[in-house]
């Protein structure tokens, strides 16, 4: 059963899907924040380097199979693939939003 997810989610995973960088960046607010192995990306410029160097360049997946609600946060865990060591990883990532925007992600990966 498909997971039901708030629009702006939806699209990013679509856009992830696809490998598509442009449909990635287009729900995030100018401000937003992404937290990736502990360490955080301002702004969507800095966002988008940053999926450009890893998530495309590593061809890196996310298919979340599960979601929640969580701290007025959208949960999801599932795995990547891709090609890096280990593929594919667990990962849980937490979108805040604010509107119809991605305002914060945080990506955690299983050990």
């Amino acid at each position: 059963m498909p997971l039901e997810l708030p629009r702006a989610v939806a699209d990013y995973i679509e856009a992830n899907i696809r490998l598509d960088l442009n449909g990635m960046m287009k729900k995030f607010a100018p401000d937003a924040v992404f937290t990736d192995n502990g360490k955080d990306f301002v702004g969507k410029d800095a966002i988008r380097t940053m999926l450009r160097d890893e998530a495309i360049a590593a061809k890196a997946v996310f298919e979340p199979d599960t979601s929640r609600e969580e701290d007025g946060k959208v949960v999801l865990e599932g795995p990547a693939h891709g090609e890096f060591p280990v593929s594919p990883l667990r990962f849980t990532y937490r979108f805040g939003l604010e509107g119809d925007a991605i305002k914060s992600l945080e990506t955690i990966v299983w050990a």
